[in-house]
């Protein structure tokens, strides 16, 4: 099940966070989010180590914790994409695939700030669509 998914910009500031849980843990998953960042960062700036390379957008996974596993995404813009999940082993880059596109329609608004918190309600709708869709597609 995916808990919740983030969108942090090239600064590390945060653009969107969204839950789909009912648990009141918000300040928890700012934490680990935040926690995820050092992870893609250190992985960036030693690309000799283990795992994707620098071309590859898909992180993987960042780190498992004892409830969660936190997966990355990297545009070429260093925007980047994490989800966090409670059981599910994400093998390839299919949903930040689709995630990235979403966030790409929500930026090119002409309305949209660069740089600025994402406020599109449409945004956060095909998100929780693609959230849906990938759970029920990893559950058959």
């Amino acid at each position: 099940m995916i808990v919740c998914v983030a969108v942090v910009g090239h600064q590390n500031n945060p653009l969107y966070l969204q839950s789909f849980t009912e648990a009141d843990d918000a300040l928890k998953l700012h934490h680990i989010i935040h926690c995820s960042l050092d992870v893609i960062d250190e992985r960036i700036n030693n690309p000799k180590k283990s795992g994707p390379t620098l071309n590859e957008a898909f992180l993987g996974l960042l780190y498992p914790t004892e409830n969660y596993k936190v997966y990355g995404y990297l545009t070429n813009t260093k925007v980047k994409f994490i989800m966090v999940t409670t059981d599910l082993d994400v093998k390839d880059a299919d949903f930040f695939r689709r995630f990235h596109a979403a966030y790409v329609d929500a930026v090119s608004n002409p309305f949209h700030v660069p740089g600025k918190k994402i406020t599109s309600k449409a945004f956060a709708q095909r998100v929780s669509s693609i959230v849906k869709s990938f759970g029920s597609a990893a559950t058959t």
